[in-house]
């Protein structure tokens, strides 16, 4: 669950960062990133136990990011049919890497960048030859219907494919035809066997320039720039989840960056500092006996201690995402990637809905866009209408739902997801009817200020009791919720 980001890896990056902005010309950092990004994903994927399946999940990663640039290209339109040489010279790079990689295989483990070993270069010539004659299909396939349909069908693959990738029944079964194609032991199968680092914000990403390929609001894009949004590594473990034309803006401002700009290079170190003390001096201080585990959830003697430990996950929860955003945001700064906020200060948030603006934000973000959004303006349109009180229910339900369920297919996400899903809806109905008496209170200082200390103490209670949900399996959860209340000790 907490992030698998060590120092050598982050060390690593920063001096790369530093050759890349102090040695190369403004033309060529562009294709210094596509090429860091396409070698960085291979680097940061850990060893999974089914053969190549680290490589090839790395692999599929750029192909088929490959493939849904390719169909949320901007048909016939001559900015972006003038990308084409750049495209094809992205393209070649792109093999070269995937090739590249699998000739690490031929190194001594104790010399190789990497911590599996690849298939051999002719078995990955044969992976990227299947891939792109599937590939080549389906392109044509596409270029006979109309684009919106085309669209449509990508993000349906997306979500099955993410959706598969995130039921461990589906994933445990995947992993025993892998295991039984490559002669492995089939019944050491488990779901971790195919955890696709990076894949869920990669599938967000993606949806997001399908959907506004769909709508008509994404800018024209070249390969180049698609994948380098797409897997830049910085944001690639835990995001945040940018968005391509915010992306983009920054990416063609490449060749104008001034290389060791004091100011820019400043402002990195800080952040990445920050995100240091947060990441591995506080959240794992707190993971030393002092936060909510699976092992240490039913040994707790008293309800005291039962919130103390949950209090200490919640921290550390925070400080862990938030300590990683700050190294993201800082790496990006050193490459010229400015990446979004995340996280801000959402545990002193006097209410669920400013809780949800400032947590995970831009995730937030993207299921008010992409859920949220799109479903209550269809709910709109339906004859007859349904009322505006059923209408924000459902569309919030299936908002937490959505992020509820990224997270992972199981009872405990679904339950976690509908528990804030309830106390959006709940607090936007109770706003919507006391706001009146609220802005009584600014004649009434104390009165105010008393209120705002219960509206935050009961948000962050209502949170942090959420996490019983997204930590603990559906058993203990059930048991822990109530002896934090005193039942069933």
């Amino acid at each position: 669950m907490f992030m698998g980001l060590d120092l050598s890896s982050l060390l690593i990056f920063a001096i790369a960062a530093i050759l890349y902005a102090g040695l190369l010309s403004g033309r060529w950092r562009g294709w210094a990133l596509l090429t860091v990004s396409a070698i960085g994903i291979y680097w940061l994927q850990p060893n999974l136990a089914p053969r190549f399946a680290s490589y090839a999940l790395q692999t599929a990663t750029i192909a088929i990011t490959v493939l849904m640039w390719w169909l949320s290209r901007k048909r016939e339109d001559e900015t972006q049919q003038a990308t084409w040489p750049e495209d094809r010279l992205t393209l070649s790079i792109l093999l070269l890497v995937i090739l590249g990689v699998a000739l690490l295989r031929f190194l001594p483990a104790d010399y190789r960048p990497i911590t599996y070993r690849p298939p051999a270069p002719l078995t990955a010539a044969l992976f990227v030859s299947v891939i792109s004659l599937i590939f080549l299909g389906i392109a044509k396939l596409s270029h006979k219907a109309e684009q919106r349909q085309v669209m449509a069908g990508g993000i349906l693959f997306i979500v099955i494919l993410f959706a598969a990738l995130k039921t461990p029944a589906l994933t445990t079964f995947l992993s025993k035809w892998w295991r039984a194609v490559t002669e492995q032991d089939t019944l050491l199968a488990q779901p971790s066997d195919l955890a696709w680092l990076g894949f869920s914000y990669v599938a967000f990403r993606l949806i997001h320039t399908l959907r506004d390929r769909q709508t008509g609001i994404l800018p024209v894009l070249s390969l180049r720039e698609y994948v380098t949004y797409v897997i830049f590594p910085p944001a690639y473990i835990a995001g945040p989840i940018d968005r391509a034309e915010r992306f983009v803006k920054d990416f063609r401002a490449l060749p104008e960056m001034t290389g060791l700009a004091a100011s820019r290079f400043g402002e990195a170190g800080y952040r990445i500092a920050i995100g240091l003390f947060k990441k591995f001096v506080i959240a794992d201080l707190l993971a030393q006996g002092m936060s909510l585990t699976v092992s240490n959830a039913e040994q707790a003697t008293s309800v005291l201690a039962l919130w103390g430990l949950l209090y200490g996950y919640a921290w550390r929860l925070f400080f862990d995402f938030a300590g990683y955003t700050d190294i993201a945001i800082g790496l990006g700064l050193l490459f010229g990637i400015h990446l979004p906020e995340n996280f801000n200060r959402p545990y002193l948030k006097t209410n669920i809905t400013t809780f949800w603006q400032n947590w995970h934000a831009t995730l937030s973000n993207w299921a008010r866009f992409y859920v949220f959004s799109p479903l209550s303006r269809s709910l709109l349109r339906r004859k007859p209408r349904p009322s505006p009180t059923l209408i924000v229910l459902v569309s919030q339900m299936a908002t937490m739902l959505t992020i509820g369920l990224w997270h992972g297919v199981s009872w405990n996400y679904v339950i976690w997801g509908l528990w804030h899903g309830i106390a959006l809806f709940a607090h936007k109905q109770w706003s919507d009817r006391t706001r009146q008496w609220y802005r009584g209170l600014n004649d009434k200082p104390w009165q105010k200020r008393a209120w705002t200390f219960f509206s935050w103490f009961l948000t962050f209670n209502f949170v942090s009791l959420g996490w019983v949900w997204f930590l603990l399996p559906m058993e203990t959860a059930v048991t822990i919720f109530g002896r934090l209340f005193g039942i069933g000790w």
